[in-house]
């Protein structure tokens, strides 16, 4: 009888845990645009204006994070095809997805998105001027369908996580999003009391950072393209470093010349890099590539003028980073790799690969091999 009572009170507790987790609809969320949105019922049919979100929806449909998408913006397979490629192996379906290449522009063609009677725009918070501009929103709602704003480039620090929450609330998978999210700020506390104490250490000086974001993308003569307060900048002081480009951009996102980046003489030089296609000298990073291969890239890039008068250049501190990371739901993983490339002692116990294959084994479905997201240039 009393073993029968305590099995009854633990079947009792975890309904309640679970009922405590599950979402009631109608139900009136706050995006990270602050906008009220109220969601009819739990949406089967999303589209997504940015494909890398997907990776989000991983950590909550962890079975199969297709299998709400109607139509999507599918820069995965356009812009990282060694992410791509063992995505959609595993779900081929994937592939057949309607792509309607539907950028920051705002320009979609509302009538085709309709006809696959989506319940939700999904979009990240970069586009929401464009949206707004172009009448997307307006004419969306016409037809009753909400748009939800979520963020990983503007401020991805801070909304990254927040947003795994919101869509997990949206799509009725609180609990995974919860996991994930206890995680990531887990591992941002542990980043966070490293970088202090090697701050410390460095006179309380932060390590001054030049980020080039897609080096080589668009050719040899391609140089130098850094963020702000946008993607890689927020992610470069989480990790205890001083964004030096930033300092000479007044927008987001911007050029600066090497002339330029030769006066500011950075500690540290990092190079963002994906596998963008066969035209691309960029570091091919994010997908299961020989080194041999990533150091060949390296070599054409730091063969551009002007790299080898670099004092990061001379003191072998050029780093290389996977390129979607500036606008991930993952983006721990970047933050620790440029903590360690910043700090190497102080976080010579910490492992990003180690943590983004704890994120993929742990918090979703995703099998990939062996993938490389960091190099450090090698040469004499």
């Amino acid at each position: 009888m009393r073993h029968s009572m305590k099995l009854l009170l633990v079947i009792c507790s975890c309904l309640i845990s679970w009922a405590s987790f599950a979402s009631t609809y109608p139900l009136t969320v706050t995006d990270m645009a602050g906008r009220k949105v109220t969601i009819q019922s739990e949406p089967q049919r999303i589209v997504l204006q940015d494909g890398r979100d997907l990776m989000m929806l991983a950590l909550l449909d962890r079975q199969n994070p297709f299998k709400r998408i109607v139509a999507w913006n599918n820069l995965i397979k356009r812009h990282d095809r060694g992410t791509w490629k063992p995505l959609v192996k595993q779900w081929p379906a994937g592939d057949k997805i309607l792509d309607m290449n539907f950028g920051d522009s705002g320009n979609l063609n509302i009538e085709e998105v309709i006809t696959h009677q989506p319940q939700l725009l999904v979009a990240e918070l970069r586009a929401k001027p464009a949206l707004e501009q172009s009448g997307v929103i307006k004419k969306l709602a016409k037809v009753n369908v909400p748009v939800v704003f979520v963020d990983t480039g503007v401020h991805p620090v801070k909304n990254a996580p927040k947003s795994v929450a919101l869509l997990g609330e949206i799509l009725n998978k609180q609990s995974n999003a919860k996991a994930y999210v206890d995680f990531y700020k887990s591992h941002l506390a542990k980043v966070k009391q490293l970088s202090q104490q090697a701050i410390k250490a460095n006179g309380g000086k932060r390590i001054r950072v030049f980020m080039e974001a897609h080096a080589g993308a668009k050719g040899p003569n391609d140089c130098c393209f850094t963020h702000n307060h946008f993607g890689w900048g927020p992610q470069i002081a989480a990790a205890g470093g001083e964004n030096v480009g930033g300092e000479l951009l007044k927008g987001p996102t911007g050029v600066i010349s090497m002339e330029k980046v030769l006066e500011m003489q950075p500690d540290v030089y990092v190079m963002s890099g994906a596998d963008f296609g066969p035209d691309s000298l960029a570091l091919p990073l994010g997908g299961v590539v020989s080194a041999q291969r990533v150091h060949k890239a390296f070599v054409g890039l730091l063969n551009r003028p002007g790299f080898k008068q670099l004092n990061a250049y001379k003191n072998h501190r050029v780093y290389g980073i996977y390129h979607q990371f500036y606008n991930h739901a993952y983006n721990i993983v970047s933050i620790e790799g440029l903590a360690k490339d910043f700090y190497p002692k102080a976080f010579k116990n910490i492992d990003p690969t180690q943590t983004y294959h704890t994120i993929l084994s742990r918090f979703t479905d995703i099998k990939i091999g062996d993938v490389t997201l960091f190099a450090h240039a090698k040469y004499k």
